[in-house]
C-alpha cells in the first residue's frame, strides 16, 4: 500500500527540554512524516477509490466489504497489507467506483441487485449492528461531517458511512431495515494555478437510502425517475428509503463532486485530527504534576531530612539503642540484599519489563516526530512488534545481570525462561481470542501465513537476542552488595495491619494509575470506538510521569517499609507499582459497561481478552520501573552509612 501523507513542521533548532515538549504537545495533532510524496492529478486523471473493512463499535468485529453483496467490480484485487494492518483487520481491496478528477459526476448507476433471503438476512444483521463502510481515496479514509449545532464548533468527521439504518414506517410500529444505496461523494483538492495540476485533500460523503424507480424494462441505458442528470433531478433526502427485504432489487447509484479547497496537501490531516478537547489534557497533565510534586515532595524530605540525620548519626557511632529508637532502616542491613524467594521469576519479568519499556520508549519518540502518523496505517502496531523482537537484547541483559547478582549460575535457563514467558502468555491468549474471531468469520482473525511470520519473529529473532544480551550480561563482573548478608536470616517483627504487604501495595498503584487514567479514556475510546488518537506530545508527557510516579511512590514505601524492620523489598517493590495493573483492568470493566454498547458474548470476551493482556504489560512495565526504583534507593542509601 502506497502512503502518500506527509505533513512537515519545520524547525530551525530542537531543544529537548520542557519548552520542547510543550511545543511538541501544541503541535501534536498535525505534525507527521510519511514520508512519501504527493501525487498530482491532472483533469480527467482517474482516481483508484479503494474499499477497506465493515466496522462496528457494538460487535468489534471487522468484515471484509465484499462479505455483504455490494457491487464488485470485474476482478477483486487485495492491496498489499503490512503486519499491522493485518492484525488490526484491515482488507483493502479495489471497488467499481469510477472517478475522474475535477469531472462531477450525477447519479451514476453502480449496479442492480436483487437480494436472496441469505443476502437480505446479511444486510439486515450488519445495518442492526450498526456496521460502517470504510473507503480510501488517496490514502485518505473516506468521513461523514457532522456539523454541530453552535456555530463556532468545528466540523466533526466520522470514519466511514453507516450500511443502513433502522427505522418504522408512518403508522406502523414494525421495525424494518433500510440500506443506504446513494452516495454523495465530496472531492476536496487544491490546485497549482501554475500547472493546474491539483492534490486531493479531502474525501466526504452523505449517505442516502432511496427506492430507485424506472419506466419500462431495465437495461444498460435505462434512465432513473428518481435520480436523473438531464433533469438536474438529483438525491437530496431519504424521503423514500429503500427497504431490505428478499426477492427485492436495489439500484446502487453514486454523485460525485469537486470541491476547490484552501487547505494544503501537507495539512490535510489536520482536521480529521483537530483536537477539540485540549482542555481536559491539560487538566490531566496538572492533576498528574499535582501527584508527582506531591511524591517528589515526600521523597526529598526522606532523602534530604530523615535519611541525612540518620545516617548522620549512625556514622557518629550511636549505641543500638539509640539507633533503634530513632529509626529501624539501619537494623535490618545485614538481611535487606538477601536474595529473595521465586528470585529467577522476579529476574524474568524485570528482563521483560526492560524489554517493555525499550519498545514503549521509542516508539513514544517515533510516533511524538511524526513517524507513525494515522495516514500510515498499521505504522504503529507494525513498530511496537518490531521494536518488541529487537529490544530482546536488553532484557536478556538485565534479566542475567540480576540473575548472576542473586549467584545464579545457569545463564542459559533464565535467558530462556525471559525470551519465553511473557510472550508465550500473551500469544497464547491471543491465539484463543484469535479462534474465536475466525469462529465468527471475521477479517479480523490473523491468517496463518501472518501467525506463522509472528512465531518466526519471536523465536527467530528476539529468542537468539535474548540469548546474545544473557550472555553479554552474564560475563560482566556481579553487582557487589554495598553490605554483607548475614548467614542467618533475622526474625522480621510483627507489622501493624497497615504495613502487612497486600494494603501497601494495593496503596501503592493508585497514584501511578491516576497520572494516567484521563489519558486512558482517550486511549480505550480511539481503539473501542474507531476515533483518531494522535495526542503523542501529551501522551509522551504523562508516561514520564508515570515513570516518575512509580518510582517515587515505591520508594516511599519502600522506606516505611524498612523502617518497620522488613527487609522482603524484592517482590514488594515489583508488586506496588505493578499494582496499578489492576486498576487498569477494573477501569477498563467500568468503561465496558459505562461507555460501550457491546452485547454479543464473543466481542465481550475479546475486550476483555485483549485488556487483559494490556493490564499484563502494564503490570511488567510498572512493576519493573518500582523494582529498579528501590533498587537504587537501597543500594544508596545502605552504601551512605558505617556498618559496625
Amino acid at each position: 500500500m502506497e502512503y502518500r501523507s506527509r505533513s512537515i513542521h519545520k524547525s530551525t533548532s530542537i531543544m529537548i527540554s520542557a519548552i520542547l515538549f510543550l511545543f511538541l504537545i501544541h503541535t501534536s495533532h498535525c505534525f507527521y512524516l510519511p514520508g512519501v510524496a504527493p501525487e498530482d492529478f491532472q483533469k480527467g486523471d482517474p482516481l483508484k477509490v479503494k474499499v477497506n473493512k465493515l466496522t462496528s463499535i457494538k460487535t468489534q468485529l471487522p468484515y471484509s466489504y465484499y462479505s455483504l453483496p455490494f457491487c464488485p467490480p470485474k476482478k477483486i484485487v487485495d492491496s498489499a497489507e503490512n503486519l499491522g494492518e493485518v492484525l488490526r483487520g484491515d482488507r483493502i481491496e479495489n471497488s467499481p467506483y469510477v472517478f475522474k478528477m475535477r469531472e462531477p459526476q450525477m447519479c451514476s448507476v453502480l449496479c442492480r441487485i436483487t437480494l436472496d433471503a441469505k443476502a437480505a438476512k446479511q444486510f439486515q444483521e450488519k445495518i442492526d449492528d450498526e456496521y460502517r463502510v470504510n473507503m480510501i481515496l488517496d490514502n485518505l479514509p473516506l468521513v461523514v461531517p457532522i456539523r454541530r449545532l453552535d456555530q463556532g464548533s468545528p466540523t466533526v468527521y466520522q470514519l466511514g458511512y453507516h450500511v443502513g439504518l433502522k427505522g418504522q414506517y408512518t403508522g406502523s410500529k414494525e421495525e424494518r431495515f433500510f440500506i443506504h444505496n446513494h452516495l454523495a461523494f465530496t472531492v476536496k483538492y487544491h490546485r497549482d494555478p501554475q500547472t493546474d495540476s491539483a492534490r486531493i485533500v479531502g474525501f466526504e460523503v452523505k449517505p442516502y437510502s432511496i427506492k430507485h424507480e424506472y419506466e419500462g424494462k431495465w437495461s444498460e441505458n435505462t434512465r432513473l425517475t428518481t435520480c436523473d442528470p438531464h433533469t438536474k433531478h438529483t438525491v437530496v433526502n431519504s424521503n423514500t428509503p429503500q427497504e431490505v427485504e428478499a426477492n427485492k432489487e436495489i439500484i446502487f447509484t453514486y454523485d460525485v463532486e469537486y470541491q476547490e479547497s484552501d487547505v494544503k496537501w501537507a495539512s490535510r490531516w489536520d482536521a480529521y485530527l483537530l483536537m477539540s478537547d485540549d482542555q481536559i489534557h491539560w487538566f490531566s497533565i496538572v492533576n498528574s504534576l499535582m501527584i508527582v510534586l506531591f511524591l517528589s515532595g515526600m521523597v526529598a524530605m526522606i532523602m534530604l531530612r530523615t535519611l541525612y540525620r540518620d545516617i548522620s548519626k549512625y556514622n557518629e557511632l550511636e549505641t543500638q539503642e539509640e539507633a533503634q529508637e530513632e529509626t529501624g532502616w539501619k537494623l535490618v542491613h545485614g538481611d535487606v540484599f538477601r536474595p529473595p524467594s521465586n528470585s529467577d521469576l522476579l529476574c524474568v519479568y524485570v528482563g521483560t519489563g526492560i524489554q517493555f519499556l525499550g519498545m514503549v520508549l521509542v516508539t513514544m519518540i517515533f510516533a511524538v516526530f511524526g513517524f507513525l502518523s494515522p495516514s500510515n496505517r498499521g505504522g504503529l502496531m507494525t513498530a511496537m512488534l518490531l521494536l518488541w523482537v529487537f529490544m530482546g537484547i536488553f532484557a536478556g541483559y538485565a534479566s542475567s545481570r540480576l540473575y548472576k547478582m542473586f549467584k545464579g549460575t545457569e545463564w542459559k535457563k533464565i535467558s530462556l525462561k525471559t525470551a519465553c514467558l511473557f510472550p508465550g502468555i500473551v500469544f497464547a491468549i491471543f491465539f484463543v481470542l484469535n479462534a474465536l474471531i475466525w469462529g465468527q468469520k471475521s477479517s479480523g482473525a490473523v491468517p496463518f501465513g501472518t501467525m506463522f511470520a509472528l512465531v518466526v519473529m519471536w523465536f527467530g529473532i528476539s529468542v537468539p537476542l535474548v540469548f546474545v544480551g544473557g550472555y553479554i550480561g552474564f560475563k560482566k563482573p556481579a553487582i557487589e552488595d554495598p553490605v554483607k548478608t548475614n548467614k542467618i536470616p533475622r526474625q522480621i517483627p510483627e507489622q501493624a495491619w497497615y504495613m502487612n504487604p497486600i494494603f501497601p501495595i494495593l496503596i501503592g498503584g493508585i497514584l501511578p494509575f491516576g497520572a494516567v487514567f484521563i489519558e486512558l479514556f482517550f486511549i480505550l475510546t480511539s481503539i473501542w470506538l474507531n476515533q483518531f488518537y494522535y495526542i503523542f506530545g501529551f501522551l509522551f508527557l504523562v508516561f514520564i510521569i508515570l515513570l516518575i510516579t512509580c518510582a517515587e511512590i515505591t520508594i516511599v514505601l519502600c522506606y516505611f517499609q524498612l523502617c518497620s524492620e522488613d527487609y522482603l523489598w524484592w517482590w514488594r517493590s515489583y508488586l506496588t507499582s505493578g499494582s496499578s495493573a489492576l486498576y487498569l483492568f477494573l477501569y477498563a470493566t467500568f468503561y465496558f459497561f459505562t461507555k460501550l454498547e457491546i452485547t454479543k458474548l464473543v466481542s465481550g470476551m475479546l475486550y476483555f481478552g485483549y485488556m487483559l493482556i494490556a493490564s499484563y504489560a502494564f503490570f511488567v512495565l510498572t512493576g519493573t520501573i518500582g523494582f529498579y526504583a528501590c533498587f537504587w534507593f537501597t543500594r544508596l542509601i545502605y552504601s551512605s552509612v558505617k556498618i559496625d
